[in-house]
């Protein structure tokens, strides 16, 4: 069983000598075996990373570099939405439909790897990538979007400052570097995180019992951690019937795609659960708008239960409290303008 650690906060508000401390609770306990807090924001004190930031937030919300002129990241990520679009599955340059759902960006930073399959290593690979994604920004040519970048007055004096070594430094590379840095800054806390830093009552009677729901049924055995899962790969059983379900002929076969491995049929990254209640529909085809239908097919499929309805309705309230605002630095920035056209 994995245990993870507690802030140091909390570990000198619980063993401080002289502190008058409640002792915790059962499920307090439980749920620290099981799960952990978000961590501190990344501190970016020096002027470079501070520099390297605010170009990746730049870069975020930036159409240009798109094909149509129309695609930036912002486009799949929205604050109203948890960080994803409300899609069953995103729609890129153009208005080509993706192969699958748009997770949250928020709090990606602690998944260990990157979209449904897997296929992407890092934030900074996910976002190099993206430039030349045919249902993404569109492009084929990396010349095209950096040559689209250079021509922009205000990247070249931004670019500089965030990679100072570097000669020419509108590079694809580092439009990677930049965007993964701002991402690492999309972190959420939620009642949740209040709640294993030793505030019992952060969380209401109802988000506790479906805490305890959710460890009892082993819904912690694939979401656990600080990012309450996105830390593995797991075999949705479900895929084929909700493919079958929705008129699908041929169902996603997920990892196995990429590892060209039969034994990966239908595996995907078992997704983070954070801000879940608010970046539905669900799974990675966007099959399900209801979060407690998706509880539910959970249930059923990966656990081989038929969870009782109010289970269900106990997972969904401890669910809807893993959610926490979006950041305050999630919005786009005034554009740099376009370079003046030649006379």
């Amino acid at each position: 069983m994995k245990k993870f650690g507690i802030t140091s906060g909390v570990v000198i508000a619980l063993f401080s000598p002289g502190l008058a401390v409640a002792e915790p609770s059962a499920l307090l306990k439980q749920a620290r075996e099981h799960f952990a807090p978000l961590p501190a924001v990344p501190a970016a004190k020096d002027p470079v990373s501070v520099a390297r930031v605010e170009l990746g937030r730049r870069l975020f919300f930036e159409n240009r570099a798109s094909a149509d002129g129309n695609i930036g990241c912002f486009f799949c990520h929205q604050a109203d939405k948890g960080g994803a679009d409300g899609l069953a599955k995103a729609v890129g340059v153009n208005g080509k439909v993706n192969a699958r759902n748009a997770p949250s960006i928020f709090n990606a930073a602690l998944n260990f790897k990157q979209h449904w399959r897997g296929d992407r290593e890092s934030l900074e690979d996910q976002a190099e990538k993206s430039l030349l994604g045919p249902a993404t920004f569109g492009n084929t040519d990396i010349a095209v979007p950096i040559g689209k970048l250079k021509a922009i007055p205000g990247y070249a004096t931004a670019f500089a400052k965030a990679f100072p070594d570097d000669k020419d430094a509108v590079t694809q590379k580092n439009w990677g570097a930049a965007i993964a840095a701002y991402e690492r800054t999309l972190l959420t806390p939620s009642k949740f995180d209040a709640f294993l830093a030793g505030d019992e009552k952060a969380l209401s009677k109802a988000e506790q019992a479906g805490l305890a729901k959710f460890i009892e049924h082993g819904c912690n055995g694939c979401h656990d951690g600080a990012g309450v899962g996105g830390s593995s790969f797991s075999k949705f059983e479900a895929a084929e019937a909700l493919a079958k379900e929705a008129g699908v002929a041929q169902p996603d076969k997920g990892r196995a795609d990429v590892t060209k491995n039969d034994a990966d049929l239908y595996v995907f990254k078992v997704p983070s659960l954070r801000n879940v209640a608010q970046s539905g529909p669900y799974f990675h085809d966007g099959s399900v708008a209801d979060l407690g239908k998706a509880v539910k097919i959970m249930g059923k499929s990966q656990l081989g239960k038929d969870l009782p309805d109010d289970d269900v309705k106990a997972i969904v309230a401890f669910l809807g409290a893993l959610s926490g605002p979006a950041p305050a630095n999630f919005s786009a920035p005034e554009p740099f303008p376009d370079a003046p056209a030649k006379p």
